[in-house]
């Protein structure tokens, strides 16, 4: 796999953190330090209500906006729920979708993460789907299924046209705000078997063209080490997100 093809994406994921406020005081922190390091594309995937201050703050910096999740209807009777043209509207340019707390706290299920990444697509946004094994599954020796199982459900009907626009995160669930992080070479073996995933169902090249993330705990200490692995193409941030310093620090290791 030539790694070169692949854009390198360091994307932080504020979750439930931050005001308006605090988002345009962090963005106009961070710019300066991550100035010139166009070799990663960087992102802030930030809470619904900070969308536009952070579009505004971003101005004319190389770092992009994007949300943390969108429904999968136009529009409708979906309390709480935002919309694919809601989130165009206030300029987020990225979506996650799937993230294991999705799933976990909100019933978020394979064939609803489907839904959202295709109605996220449509709208033309750059998708960021997650994928990952709980501390049983992987236990019971079932992680490669596990991934397998998720990575094939989200992408059904999905075009490897449409591939282009979306990028994967590995995120083992164990490893989420624990503190634990997968081993460099645990990440890239399910990081490959992603790949391998993806080439059975398109190709060899759709799965060489796509941009795998880690995204269990990525942080100061151990980025240098996972990126360097053949098969991971950036992270997807917590924690190390909310810290101008860390985050910088981050993007700075991707390049």
């Amino acid at each position: 796999m030539d790694k070169s093809k692949r854009k390198v994406v360091i994307a932080g994921n504020w979750k439930m953190n931050m005001t308006p406020a605090q988002t345009e005081a962090f963005i106009k922190e961070l710019a300066p330090l991550v100035k010139g390091k166009d070799d990663s594309v960087t992102v802030l995937c930030v809470p619904f209500v900070d969308i536009a201050t952070a579009v505004k703050a971003a101005e004319g910096t190389n770092i992009h906006i994007g949300a943390q999740n969108v429904h999968f209807a136009e529009k409708g009777a979906y309390t709480g729920e935002v919309s694919a043209d809601m989130l165009k509207a206030v300029g987020a340019e990225y979506v996650i979708v799937g993230h294991s707390e999705r799933r976990q706290y909100f019933g978020e299920t394979n064939d609803t993460v489907n839904a959202r990444l295709k109605a996220g697509l449509a709208a033309g946004f750059k998708m960021i789907l997650c994928v990952g094994e709980t501390l049983d599954e992987r236990e019971k020796n079932i992680t490669f299924e596990t991934v397998s199982l998720q990575t094939k459900v989200a992408l059904k009907d999905v075009s490897k046209e449409e591939m282009a626009n979306v990028i994967i995160a590995y995120e083992p669930v164990w490893a989420i705000g624990t503190g634990k992080t997968a081993t460099s070479e645990q990440a890239e073996e399910v990081c490959k078997a992603i790949r391998d995933v993806l080439a059975g169902i398109y190709d060899k090249a759709t799965a060489e063209a796509t941009t795998i993330q880690y995204g269990g705990s990525m942080n100061t200490k151990n980025a240098k080490e996972l990126l360097s692995m053949k098969d991971i193409d950036g992270g997807l941030i917590g924690g190390a997100s909310l810290k101008t310093a860390d985050f910088s620090e981050l993007v700075s290791d991707a390049q």
